[in-house]
């Protein structure tokens, strides 16, 4: 468990800046900050190339930081401020995540780009959307929830994405790719119609800017031409051209630099649109050979499909340094200072998991599992003719079912499976594991009277349940359906002819597993005999973040639940009490 931190508000009369922090703080102004247990803390440094952290696993010193709790404390502070602020944020981050778990590397990645977003911007009124939202730790520490962040991601706690129940500073709740552009203009145009002038920032990824949404988005920006500020976030993690330096050399050029700032006043802007339509009363090759000049002259500075981007009817700025906190908030105030931009495009460059070498040299290791529960898979994937959908019990059985997967080459397929640990099974080395016969389940345990078929990992529960039960001299049957579609017939005609009470289990909403059961056994006519069938299934609603096992019990899916319920069908109300 993370330590919460503690804030010092600052005071109405009391500029925030490091002279006014000698009076609460001395330490802040004495260039390294150890706080008062010295090297048993993070050690946050500055030096002639930048602000340095130097990773202990202790809590950080962040006398900056610990003045700040909304935006609103960040407005006046200088640029070697925000960069020292940008320092105690990344520190903080690494230090609240290594005890949490969550998504570090793009968090880390994005520390600047949040800081200059609301130094620059009048937040909760200027509506900031962050794509997916897996990088929004920096943009929760500074709206008002650092003393929650030891929270993220667990039951009751703050959400891994934005969530606009959560915060007002949350615009949109996100969770998947390439919608923020789209959310962006449906703000932006209820803007207009509303009369109002707030700005309106949607922050994509380089990967999420790569879907087919985002770019119907961008067409319909174009389109409308609504004042909407869209920043490209390019990590250089998917193959999107760009123009930065390879390696770890800064990846925009003073030229760059200053070229992009010069296309990004309202002057160059002007004489710009002034030039276009010079040479369009002039026509022919004057106005051709112009078009191809600007066209051309930003496509040497940043060789990113600019073009593109301005064929879509957006003004294309870039590209810019996105740790260059003084480069960001020159660009930020210069486009919110336009009159009428219409759409603009901001592309800046950063490093996943900058600032900290553990992420740095793994971007693709520092990410939780997964915060999306997926309850409606089942049911949207076996409706479908013709596929086959299957569900692993353990990580064995995602070997065979992986490798079944590979050998199906005459229909669609899917498999659904929990990332996260395992259950400890051992899987001898190279093991590749071996295709299954499709539509075939397996009898796990075997009992009497009342039979359990389980579905995908939640088969774990029930083989708990089923030890749980043999203490009250309950031996029950457990079976791994493993497919969904098609269903093992065989299996489950035998399930029910041999028990009185069958129930199905599965982490899947109504409409899944059971339900596919259930119409199969109507069908052949076996519920008109005496056989008892239930269905365990999530409830009927978006499930919220937690931990696996703390969703499963809230769903009432685990072992003890699974135990009374079989308790209660053969009317053992009291004893199934036991296990509520």
């Amino acid at each position: 468990m993370a330590v919460s931190a503690s804030f010092l508000p600052p005071l109405p009369c009391l500029k925030p800046n490091l002279s006014s922090y000698k009076h609460l703080c001395p330490k802040a102004c004495a260039g390294n900050f150890e706080g008062d247990e010295g090297c048993n803390k993070m050690r946050i440094r500055k030096e002639n190339d930048g602000w340095k952290i130097d990773f202990s696993g202790k809590k950080p010193a962040t006398p900056l930081l610990d003045t700040i709790n909304y935006p609103l404390h960040m407005k006046n502070l200088s640029t070697r401020e925000l960069e020292q602020l940008a320092a105690e944020v990344r520190a903080d981050i690494v230090h609240t995540v290594s005890k949490t778990g969550g998504h570090l590397s793009s968090s880390l990645g994005v520390v600047e780009l949040t800081i200059a977003l609301h130094h620059v911007f009048d937040t909760p009124d200027d509506k900031i959307i962050w794509d997916v939202g897996h990088q929004a730790y920096p943009h929760k520490i500074l709206t008002g929830r650092r003393s929650r962040m030891h929270t993220i991601r667990k039951t009751s706690g703050l959400a891994g994405f934005p969530k606009r129940d959560e915060s007002v500073y949350d615009a949109f709740g996100a969770g998947h790719s390439s919608t923020s552009i789209s959310a962006g203009l449906g703000m932006a145009v209820a803007r207009d119609l509303l009369k109002k002038k707030n700005n309106v920032i949607s922050v994509i990824g380089d990967g999420a800017m790569t879907a087919g949404l985002a770019y119907e988005a961008m067409n319909n920006a174009g389109f409308l031409d609504s004042n909407l500020i869209v920043v490209l976030n390019d990590n250089k993690q998917v193959s999107l051209p760009t123009a930065t330096l390879q390696g770890p050399a800064t990846p925009v050029g003073a030229l760059s630099r200053a070229l992009t700032k010069i296309q990004a006043s309202a002057e160059f802007r002007k004489l710009r649109e002034k030039a276009k339509g010079l040479t369009k009363q002039i026509g022919g090759q004057t106005h051709e050979i112009a078009a191809k000049v600007d066209e051309y002259a930003r496509g040497m500075i940043s060789a990113s499909g600019s073009t593109l981007f301005e064929e879509l009817g957006l003004y294309y700025i870039g590209p810019v340094d996105g740790h260059n906190i003084e480069d960001l908030v020159a660009m930020f105030e210069k486009v919110k200072a336009m009159p009428a931009p219409g759409p603009v495009l901001i592309h800046i460059v950063t490093e996943k998991g900058k600032g900290y070498p553990p992420a740095e040299a793994a971007i693709d290791k520092m990410h939780d599992g997964p915060t999306h529960c997926g309850a409606f898979d089942i049911t949207y994937m076996a409706c479908l003719p013709n596929m086959v959908v299957m569900a692993p019990s353990d990580e064995a059985e995602l070997m065979h079912t992986v490798a079944t997967a590979a050998a199906i080459d005459d229909r669609p397929s899917c498999f659904r499976f929990p990332r996260g640990n395992g259950t400890g099974v051992v899987i001898p080395h190279d093991y590749k594991g071996t295709p299954l016969e499709i539509g075939k389940g397996r009898i796990i345990m075997e009992g009497n009277r009342v039979a359990i078929l389980g579905y995908g990992s939640i088969v774990q529960q029930c083989i708990e349940a089923a030890n749980m039960l043999r203490s009250q001299n309950i031996y029950i049957t457990v079976a791994d359906a493993r497919f969904c579609k098609p269903l093992d017939r065989d299996l489950i005609k035998q399930l029910a002819n041999e028990h009185e009470i069958l129930i199905t289990v599965e982490e899947g909403s109504i409409g899944g597993f059971g339900s596919h059961v259930s119409h199969f056994l109507s069908l052949t006519g076996i519920l008109d005999g005496p056989l008892k069938l239930r269905a365990m299934v999530l409830p009927d609603r978006y499930i919220d973040h937690g931990s696996p096992q703390d969703q499963i019990e809230e769903a009432g899916l685990s072992s003890r639940h699974i135990s009374a319920t079989v308790l209660s069908m053969l009317g053992r109300p009291k004893q199934a009490k036991q296990f509520k």
